[in-house]
Order: C-alpha cells, then structure tokens, then sequence
C-alpha cells in the first residue's frame, strides 16, 4: 500500500478544531505553542474559542489551519511511529502546500507560520474589499473545458480565470467581480450551477501579483531544504524536492490555478499511491479524492480517535 499525506486549505476551518489533539498529546500542544510563540499572538486560543468571524480572517485561518496539520503529522509521528518520510508524497491544497512542506521539514514550523501570516494578509490588501470574487461552478457537466470557456466570457469584460481544478463537477474561477459575474451567467447558459464564495479576496488569479511579490521577498530570506518526502505541487501538479525551485513554485501559487485534480490523478496513476491520508481540519480533500479517483482510498485524520484507527489499519 503507497501513501500519500495531503493537506487541507481554507475553508476547513473551525472553532474548536486541534481542541482534543493539544488535550491528548503533548506534542500537539507543543506545536500549537511554537506557533503563537511565531506569531506573538494567542492564535491558539483563537483556534479553540473563537469568535468564528476571527478565526476566519485569512491572515489568522492560515497560520491556524497550518497549526492543526503539523500537530497530527507530529503526533502521528512521536506517538504512533507514522513518519511522513514513510510516504510517497505529500501534497496541500493552496496554504496546506505550506502544511505539507513544514510536516516534510523542507520549512521550519516557525517560519511557515510567518509566512502564511504574511501570505494572508498580502492576499487581503492585493484587492480591495467588494471590487474582486471567487466562484464555485458546480454540476456533473462541469469540467476544467467548461470552466475555462465560460472564465473566458468573463475575461472580456474584466479579469477571469480558473482558480482551483478541484474535481470534475467543482471548479472554481476567480477574478474582477464583473469578470466573475460575466462568467457566472456564461456558466449557467452551459448547463453549470453557480455559488459565489463568501471570500475575502479573489485567490489564485492575477490580480494577487501584489501578494506574489510580497512572498517572493518573503521566502527569499526564509531557509527551504530539501523535504523528507517530494511535494506534488500545485502550479505544475508534479513532483519535486529541489528547493531552489519549491521557492518559485511557491511564489506563482499565489497567482497561479491550484491543479488539485490533476495531482491526485498523478498520485493514482504515475505515483501507484492507493491511500490518500488528510491531515489536519475537515475531511474537503478526502470527498475531493473519492470524487477524483472512485477506487482510491480516503481518510481524514483530526481527533486522537481518527489517529488511533488510522494506526490499527496499517
């Protein structure tokens, strides 16, 4: 059986989540601990009580959504002797490619909890509020073609783009809200469902140049090395370990389609992976998974509960 350990983005996010992880398991504290002590804020409080509306600023639920992945993997690790040095790939859904470079130790746990603070915030200011949006296409006629052309409409009238190749039946586009709206209706003339996002800012399309900059300089002066196990990135949906170009790929993330599905069929088909491990908040990528790969094997691990089976299956 080949593994593979994926990590979820935003969105999964919750009031309460890693609560049972940081009561069970000293390391799990420990993890949630280094980060408000990177960050210099009670981010951990936040994760366990909330207000939800604070939790869910990008700038906090990055860093937090983070925090709760690297607390399984190192659990999983000191306390069930799972390493991610025993799996094929990791992979994390825009930030949790962040998780998933910091759970490999391509980053330090410290330095991935700045730069995803950063990154938030960056992503906020790149677009005022209410002049960008993000758009969920759904329906069994949905595909990347489709999504494409109907982001093409879109871009006549302003910036469109597909954002996220979820699955078949889900892509999002992103971009100027008259650009989205645009691409919205062509969507609907095509046989697609349309749900606008309730999002901050619109993610992985050009108008996040600005935040693209800001993490270039950021992870200039942050040390990347090479992971314990190869990162399926999002921008080329393919292997790599070399550091020098985990920086770049890193950088047109920001700006660039996160390639979700086309990861996860590589994983399947090229990388012989049969189990698709989800590591941290939510179980988004494991539904994402079953969607994809029908055959593939899917688990989301958050409680001390979910660890403990996961053990006892392998």
């Amino acid at each position: 059986m080949s593994l593979a350990f994926q990590f979820p983005g935003q969105g999964s996010q919750a009031v309460g989540m890693g609560a049972s992880l940081s009561d069970t398991f000293t390391c799990a504290r420990e993890v949630f601990e280094a980060v408000d002590d990177a960050l210099g804020q009670h981010l951990s409080r936040l994760m366990r009580e909330g207000p939800e509306d604070q939790l869910t600023l990008t700038e906090n639920a990055q860093p937090a959504l983070m925090a709760v992945s690297i607390a399984v993997a190192r659990t999983l690790e000191e306390e069930f002797n799972i390493g991610v040095d025993g799996v094929a790939f990791v992979a994390g859904h825009s930030l949790g490619e962040y998780s998933a470079l910091a759970a490999a130790r391509a980053i330090g746990l410290g330095d991935a909890a700045r730069l995803l603070k950063l990154r938030g915030q960056a992503m906020q200011r790149a677009v005022p509020v209410g002049l960008g949006a993000m758009a969920s296409l759904i329906g069994p006629k949905v595909d990347v073609a489709l999504a494409e052309a109907a982001a093409a409409e879109g871009a006549k009238v302003g910036v469109c783009v597909v954002a996220n190749d979820n699955n078949l039946g889900n892509v999002v586009i992103s971009g100027d809200k008259a650009g989205v709206e645009a691409a919205i209706a062509a969507a609907k003339a095509m046989g697609a469902r349309a749900i606008p996002l309730n999002v901050s800012a619109p993610f992985h399309c050009p108008l996040m140049q600005p935040a693209a900059d800001a993490m270039a300089e950021a992870l200039a002066g942050v040390q990347i090395m090479i992971p314990a196990t190869p990162l399926v990135a999002n921008v080329t949906a393919r292997p790599t370990s070399d550091p020098a170009e985990i920086r770049r790929l890193l950088v047109e993330q920001v700006t660039g389609r996160v390639r979700w599905r086309e990861s996860i069929e590589w994983m399947s088909t090229e990388g012989d992976v049969t189990r698709f491990v989800e590591l941290g908040a939510g179980k988004v990528l494991t539904g994402m998974v079953k969607r994809i790969g029908p055959d593939a094997e899917a688990v989301a691990l958050s409680t001390p509960q979910d660890l403990e089976a996961f053990s006892e299956s392998l």
